[in-house]
């Protein structure tokens, strides 16, 4: 018979999955405050692909391979009017050229990762879970939780796009044009970058952006947006660049500082 001496020591309660997975709830939960906002334009993205022409099969397809609301939308009036590939393909590039921007802001925190890995948060990455990520960890560094609270975005982000993009695509004719949902996705971005916008520099850049989107309108492919995304992170490190020189001259002659008062 075994002494009570020799048991072994009891294991230790795992803690809840809630606890394990602290990080992945938050992202979860901070981007399903504005998932109403991918839904309405995700459902309307369905109705459009359908009204296009495309059958089914090929909405879905194209809906859960490309995930990529304004490249979709881009693309489609230029399917209906049978143009041709080379044309299409360029249309979505222009217009997701500032993933481009957002890939080498991410890069710091997820090249140490194994490139599968970084092919799949590629796919899932979009503009929300960009701000959403930057806004939570603006150190470019790898820290502890940063994963989970990505994927916790992406998984969230990935359901309200595509569930309701999927039902506008079967219920394509119980949607009326009226209803302008596609309207609420530019509010929940719209209101997301105005609440970003903590400093004097980033409403400069915000504004600039803004200024040059609207100068560049009739641009083809939408070429507007990759003007206004290079004017923003042009302004944008040019007063990073005075604000650290200013950090720099105030550093080196704070030390000065003592030594006249010795005088």
């Amino acid at each position: 018979m075994t002494r009570p001496s020799d048991a072994p020591p009891p294991c230790p309660a795992r803690a809840p999955w809630r606890e394990r997975h602290r990080e992945f709830v938050l992202g979860a939960r901070d981007m399903a405050v504005i998932s109403p906002g991918t839904a309405a334009w995700g459902l309307v993205t369905g109705v459009a692909m359908v009204k296009a022409g495309l059958g089914l099969p090929l909405a879905l397809l194209m809906s859960l391979v490309v995930f990529a609301g304004s490249a979709q939308l881009a693309a489609l009036p230029l399917m209906a009017a049978q143009a041709p590939l080379p044309v299409v393909w360029a249309a979505a590039a222009c217009v997701n050229l500032r993933f481009v921007v957002f890939s080498l802001q991410w890069r710091p925190y997820l090249m140490h990762l194994p490139l599968a890995r970084r092919l799949v948060m590629g796919y899932l990455g979009t503009d929300l879970a960009y701000v959403l990520f930057m806004r939570r960890y603006p150190e470019p560094a790898p820290a502890p939780g940063q994963q989970q609270y990505l994927a916790g975005l992406n998984v969230v982000n990935w359901l309200s796009w595509q569930l309701p993009s999927i039902a506008g695509m079967l219920l394509v004719d119980a949607v009326p044009a009226a209803w302008g949902l596609g309207f609420a996705g530019v509010l929940a971005l719209l209101g997301l970058g105005l609440s970003l916008l903590s400093d004097r520099a980033m409403a400069l850049a915000a504004v600039v952006a803004g200024a040059a989107a609207v100068a560049a309108a009739a641009l083809p492919l939408k070429l507007n947006i990759v003007v206004a995304i290079a004017a923003a992170v042009a302004v944008g490190s040019v007063l990073d660049a005075a604000a650290a020189a200013r950090r720099r001259a105030a550093a080196v002659a704070a030390p000065a500082a003592p030594a006249v008062e010795r005088r």
